[in-house]
Formats: structure tokens, sequence, C-alpha cells
């Protein structure tokens, strides 16, 4: 895990009641965090996923995800960084735990 992922998953997702999977195998792609329940996967993105080929590869692998019924979500390390406290309540509400 980047350092903004382990951030992420040490001070919030770990403590959340429901099951989260770390670096999950889908297919062909490896996602950041899966919570299995809710369909849902995180993505936590450093500054290559801005470049033109990583926002083309980011919208390749979002549409295969969701083609499967996967909500895809993604936070950048900034906001993993200044933010934290509205990265997670963005996820409680998508998981219906608000």
């Amino acid at each position: 895990m980047t350092k903004y992922e382990y951030r992420l998953y040490a001070s919030f997702l770990s403590t959340l009641p429901v099951k989260v999977c770390r670096q999950k195998v889908i297919d062909e792609y490896i996602v950041d965090f899966l919570l299995p329940d809710s369909m849902l996967i995180i993505e936590v993105d450093g500054s290559q996923h801005y470049s033109e080929a990583g926002i083309a590869a980011d919208t390749v692998r979002d549409e295969y995800l969701r083609s499967l019924g996967y909500t895809v979500v993604r936070y950048s390390n900034e906001d993993i960084r200044t933010n934290l406290e509205g990265v997670a309540e963005d996820i409680l509400h998508r998981i219906g735990m608000d």
C-alpha cells in the first residue's frame, strides 16, 4: 500500500464494521480497497492518475469494473492528506452508514 492508502485504511477503513479487502484482485485488475457487501471499490490516486495516459487507463478500467456491478470511487492523495474526515463521510454515505 502507498502511504495514503495506508493512512485511509489505518485511520478509517479498518474501523468499519463491514468487510474491507485490501489490494483485491478482480479479473485482470488489482483494486486498492473493496467493500464487497456494498460492491464499492475505493481507489486512492497519486499524480500518475492525472496524466493523459493515466486518465485513459482509469476510464477503461472503471468502465469494466462498473460493468461487473461495482461502484468505483476515487480519492486523490491530496484528498486523503487534507480532508480525511470528508473522505470518510463520503464513504459512510455511499455504504449507507451515515
